[in-house]
């Protein structure tokens, strides 16, 4: 048997393809001892024993390096392992690093997303508390512009007691009134007007009434003044005996003195940024004038005989 060269195993390695995936496993033979010392003695120029000269040393595989030889020439052949051998450490890497930067994009991601929202929380509270404390200052500024009201006086043109009936067929004494009020109203506020509106005048003997009279609806700007004139008026107002000094008084009327109370509440409002800021002011008015029969068409002063109230 003939021990096979490094060069024979070389060629042989070279020369054989693979059959399978699967690399054969090589065996080698170690010479014997009467080749050796055939080999060193034919290599030698004396023939001397003593001296042993390897040509071609024999081949020794540990099993590490057959393991490794055959991992390295199984992945050799089978490239598209060998890449993903080689990739699946870095790809990992990248993977983490990717899931990494995921996580930090999506952090900062909802972190900004967080401190956008404060700021807009922050802005909106703060633009409703500064409306609020501007509003409430143009309110209580609003406040001291009370508007200025006045009842001047009132006109009894006529009057009339006449027989009659009322609606239900009962007989009963008839008034007839016909009187004015002027009324004086004055808006000092110098940056807002104000819509007035009132209650109907009215024209009592205690709890009777005996005429009525209303105040149209009307804007008076900043800083402006005018006069009210208002007519009160009663027409057939059945009295059933609730006037004694009227009972009777039909051809006399020039000694007929009846005391009345005229009310009525005078409704003012003022619209500041739009209609936001809506201070309200509310004047009622209370008066005491007497109807005398010998004073018609004449001007009763009321201007110290009335009572306001807020």
């Amino acid at each position: 048997m003939h021990a096979k060269s490094d060069s024979e195993v070389t060629s042989i390695d070279a020369s054989s393809p693979p059959r399978s995936p699967r690399r054969p496993l090589y065996y080698v033979q170690s010479p014997s001892q009467h080749d050796v010392e055939k080999m060193s003695y034919g290599s030698s120029p004396f023939g001397s024993p003593a001296h042993h000269h390897y040509h071609c040393s024999p081949i020794h595989h540990s099993r590490e390096s057959s393991t490794s030889r055959f991992s390295a020439s199984g992945l050799k052949h089978h490239p598209a392992a060998w890449k993903r051998l080689q990739r699946l450490p870095h790809d990992g890497a990248n993977d983490e690093d990717d899931d990494d930067d995921d996580d930090d994009n999506s952090d900062d991601a909802g972190g900004g997303g967080q401190v956008m929202r404060f700021y807009v929380v922050c802005f909106v509270f703060s633009f409703v508390v500064l409306f609020t404390v501007f509003s409430l200052i143009l309110w209580a500024a609003s406040l001291p512009c009370k508007p200025k009201i006045f009842v001047k006086g009132m006109v009894f043109h006529n009057f009339n007691i006449q027989a009659g009936m009322d609606q239900t067929g009962v007989p009963t004494d008839m008034l007839t009134l016909n009187s004015t009020v002027r009324i004086f109203y004055r808006n000092p506020a110098t940056f807002f007007g104000v819509h007035v509106t009132s209650t109907p005048v009215e024209l009592h003997y205690y709890q009777l009434k005996v005429a009525t009279g209303y105040i149209k609806k009307f804007y008076q700007s900043r800083k402006s003044q005018r006069m009210i004139v208002t007519e009160v008026l009663g027409n057939q107002v059945p009295l059933y005996g609730g006037i004694p000094r009227l009972s009777g008084a039909k051809d006399r009327l020039e000694s007929v003195s009846v005391p009345l109370n005229l009310t009525f509440l005078v409704r003012s409002r003022a619209y500041i940024l739009g209609r936001l800021v809506k201070p309200k002011f509310y004047r009622n008015i209370t008066c005491q004038v007497i109807l005398e029969g010998n004073r018609l068409g004449k001007h009763h002063n009321l201007a110290n005989s009335c009572i306001y109230k807020v």
